[in-house]
């Protein structure tokens, strides 16, 4: 078993968060909290690279045309006539594939952070990943303003600045994803590791 020091998480500054120059505040804002960043790289994605990245089973699908679907029924607005179907499944494939042109529209900046409870942590620094319920602190609730509402008016992906993953198994699917079998930078912070 690894020290609690030790856990690993994958973050991502998606393609608003480059474009806004908040590379350095995300990556200073893990810092300030103890964690390490460990592997670091800006990259321009491939569709296909992305396409990999999300989920392609259908109840995945299924559930982002739920959300969008919820949405909907919330603020009273007939999906039918915004989207021409109210198929979740349907629904779902076409946000999928905003998520997709989203993350391939600009330079992304990936990396792996570690630290005590670094799952969770990273989550919690990033906040809610709807930026209009993330609380003021976070760094959605601080920079950003998106919702799905406006997203889904505008037929594209909710903008909300960086990808946390969920569990510690689904940073370790997306840190071998992103980074291959890369060796990963060992070092001692100056008050925290001595």
């Amino acid at each position: 078993m690894k020290h609690p020091k030790e856990e690993l998480t994958f973050a991502m500054v998606k393609p608003d968060g480059v474009r806004k120059g908040l590379t350095g505040e995300i990556i200073k804002r893990f810092e300030q909290r103890d964690l390490k960043i460990v592997a670091l790289e800006m990259f321009t994605p491939s569709v296909k690279q992305i396409d990999d990245h999300y989920p392609k089973d259908e109840a995945w699908i299924r559930r982002l045309g739920q959300k969008s679907l919820s949405t909907y029924e919330k603020y009273g607005i007939d999906p039918v006539k915004e989207l021409g179907t109210a198929d979740d499944l349907e629904i779902g494939k076409s946000v999928r594939k905003w998520l997709i042109d989203y993350m391939t529209s600009a330079p992304l900046v990936k990396m792996v952070v570690q630290g005590i409870h670094a799952v969770d942590v990273v989550r919690k620094i990033a906040g809610p990943t709807l930026p209009y319920k993330a609380e003021v602190g976070t760094i959605r609730g601080d920079f950003s303003i998106d919702s799905p509402l406006l997203a889904n008016s505008e037929k594209r992906a909710v903008m909300n600045l960086i990808h946390a993953s969920e569990t510690p198994e689904e940073a370790a699917h997306e840190i071998e994803h992103w980074f291959g079998k890369i060796k990963l930078n060992e070092y001692k912070r100056f008050g925290v590791d001595e």
